[in-house]
């Protein structure tokens, strides 16, 4: 009813004006006479002509706009329903073989453009002038620098103008093409490049920055934001293309910068065809389902249309979370997919064994393990248990109902181990090679670092902190690691499998490694906050276990470059399956023991590389 209303106001205030324009534009082209004969002609036909351009001017939708926030688009929408409603009025006239200046047609196009359309905007900067009072007048609101001159960024400062409530305005843009400086977008001027971005948020005192280039790469974009870190305004950043869907730009896609825009890793290049191939229509079983990198293997591995995804974990309120996002996914409408949820310990042998004599999975990712190097450096007994003896059962049942590939999720901490959880994940690599020359399944591991976001990682804690005031604790101000999101990881993995012949351990290209105290560092100054004044770093001491830096190639092995430019393949060492079957004998006699210092020899044994700290 609302809509109708204002319908009718519309179109009686077109009818005003459109009269309005008419006669003007006889006051006009007469020199403000109006000679009787068109008087009278424009009495009689009147009605018709007003009748035409009412229902042209309905047809090109200007009584559907909300003219609060009245542009471009609609004045084009003016213009053209304009031309093309006098077009049809002198079409009108010739038909009816009416007789006037042609100077008429063109005068009255030109004041319907400009009656209308001012009628439009007027509406829109009294609307301004409710919501906001003077408009010309300073106001509290939030100063935004947007960098990125190109579309996105004027629909980014038509957004903010739109939205009120966020009290916020656009007063610079920030864009590296010389031809941009100086210009104007949507009433905002481009100042400069990126280099000037320090200069301009100091001399405009901006409160927050948005980068609006959807179109960077990660790397442009880290770039980008490491010369904003270098600033006191807040830092929030557009989603990438392949993020926007729809192509559509709007506040609500604006996210804060987060840890993975500094590290500047571009996205992953896929073979898909490579990994369809290698799990479409096949049983696949994901171990530690409910984990980071677990049920991101099944978000991921789900879209290749498996014939069946079993998530097996001990972890049951994980598996109840994947197993909701999974249903909520794929199983409404006519999307479905065939997947269960086991909750079981890769430590029962008797449960796995039934697990896979039900479902005869063809291809297993191993990624259930204890992890967490100082929990585990308390308790050894545990880590062995789990991570090496958990691994051994799935290895031996893999082999006996015929698994086709077998991935193990690996860690860079198995290389020249200094932890109990290190010196596991290493025997697990050593338990795949050796078990790849006994029987059909492909056995293969793929190394690799931390992964941000991923549960119990330094990440997380630090938000924490942040949240509850700090102060963040570092181990070491020296202290590095290396990097990767958790969907890149993912992703790797299933590439790394879909190439493995079996034997390889596959090296994951983690690019440059970073310092945790400049983690620390940027984490809270993208929280908006100031290092050391609003949230202090306190260095707390290496913890056991824990190196300063890690490393993800043992010295005897060398690496050569996939089909894949981001994964890397170390030399396989010979492998003495009798030996390494003897040793986890050994192994499994002292772990019922429960003599540490034992334990740790055997450990030594299996794996000479190994310096307990």
């Amino acid at each position: 009813m609302k809509r109708t209303i204002r319908n009718t106001y519309l179109i009686l205030m077109d009818i005003i004006l459109l009269s309005l324009s008419i006669f003007l534009a006889f006051l006009i082209r007469f020199e403000g006479v109006l000679p009787k004969e068109y008087v009278a002609m424009a009495t009689t036909h009147y009605f018709n002509v007003i009748l035409i351009k009412i229902v042209i001017l309905y047809f090109f939708r200007l009584y559907n706009s909300l003219w609060i926030y009245a542009s471009i688009e609609e004045l084009m929408e003016i213009f053209t329903g304009a031309v093309i409603a006098n077009g049809a009025v002198l079409i009108y006239m010739f038909f009816n073989q009416i007789d006037i200046p042609r100077s008429i047609y063109i005068i009255t196009t030109l004041l319907d453009i400009m009656l209308l359309g001012g009628f439009r905007l007027s509406y829109r900067i009294y609307r301004k002038y409710k919501l906001q009072g003077n408009i010309f007048k300073k106001t509290d609101k939030k100063r935004i620098m947007i960098i990125g001159a190109g579309d996105a960024g004027a629909m980014i400062i038509k957004e903010l103008r739109n939205h009120t409530n966020l009290h916020s305005e656009a007063v610079a843009i920030i864009d590296d093409d010389i031809y941009k400086k100086g210009k104007i977008i949507n009433g905002v001027p481009v100042v400069g490049g990126r280099d000037e971005i320090i200069d301009v948020c100091k001399n405009k005192k901006i409160d927050e920055i948005i980068i609006a280039i959807p179109s960077a790469t990660k790397r442009e974009i880290s770039e980008i934001v490491k010369e904003c870190k270098r600033t006191d305004a807040k830092l929030k950043i557009l989603p990438g293309v392949y993020e926007i869907i729809d192509g559509k730009v709007n506040i609500s896609q604006i996210r804060e910068v987060g840890i993975e825009d500094l590290l500047g890793r571009d996205e992953v290049v896929l073979d898909k065809a490579n990994i369809r191939a290698f799990l479409h229509h096949k049983t696949v079983m994901i171990t530690g389902g409910a984990g980071s990198i677990g049920s991101e293997l099944a978000r991921q591995i789900a879209t290749y249309e498996p014939r069946k995804l079993i998530l097996f974990d001990i972890n049951e309120n994980g598996l109840y979370d994947i197993e909701h996002e999974l249903n909520r996914i794929y199983n409404q409408d006519q999307i479905t997919l065939d997947f269960e949820v086991i909750i079981a310990s890769i430590r029962d042998c008797r449960r796995l064994e039934e697990v896979f004599d039900h479902y005869r999975p063809q291809v297993v990712f191993h990624a259930a393990a204890h992890k967490h190097v100082p929990l585990m450096e308390k308790s050894p007994h545990e880590a062995i248990k789990n991570n090496v003896f958990g691994t051994l059962n799935l290895v031996v049942s893999s082999q006996k109902y015929g698994v086709e590939k077998f991935v193990q999720i690996s860690t860079d901490k198995a290389v020249n181990p200094t932890s109990v959880m290190g010196v596991s994940k290493r025997i697990c690599e050593k338990i795949i090679q050796n078990y790849n020359s006994v029987g059909s399944t492909e056995f293969a591991a793929v190394r690799f670092g931390n992964v941000l976001g991923s549960n119990g990682s330094v990440i997380p804690l630090f938000k924490k902190q942040i949240a509850d005031g700090g102060p963040i604790t570092v181990t070491h101000p020296e202290i590095i690691r290396y990097f990767m999101t958790i969907p890149e990881a993912a992703q790797l993995v299933m590439q790394a499998g879909a190439i493995a012949k079996g034997g390889e351990i596959f090296i994951l290209d983690m690019g440059d490694p970073v310092k945790i105290i400049d983690l620390a560092r940027d984490l809270i100054k993208l929280s908006g906050l100031v290092p050391y004044d609003d949230i202090d770093i306190k260095i707390t001491g290496l913890r056991p276990g824990e190196k300063l830096y890690e490393e993800l190639l043992l010295s005897e092995e060398g690496i050569t470059q996939t089909t894949h430019q981001k994964i890397y393949v170390a030399q396989p060492i010979n492998p003495d399956i009798n030996l390494l079957k003897n040793q986890i004998n050994t192994l499994k006699t002292v772990i019922h023991e429960c003599d540490e210092i034992e334990i740790r020899k055997v450990l030594k044994d299996i794996v000479p590389e190994y310096m307990h700290q």
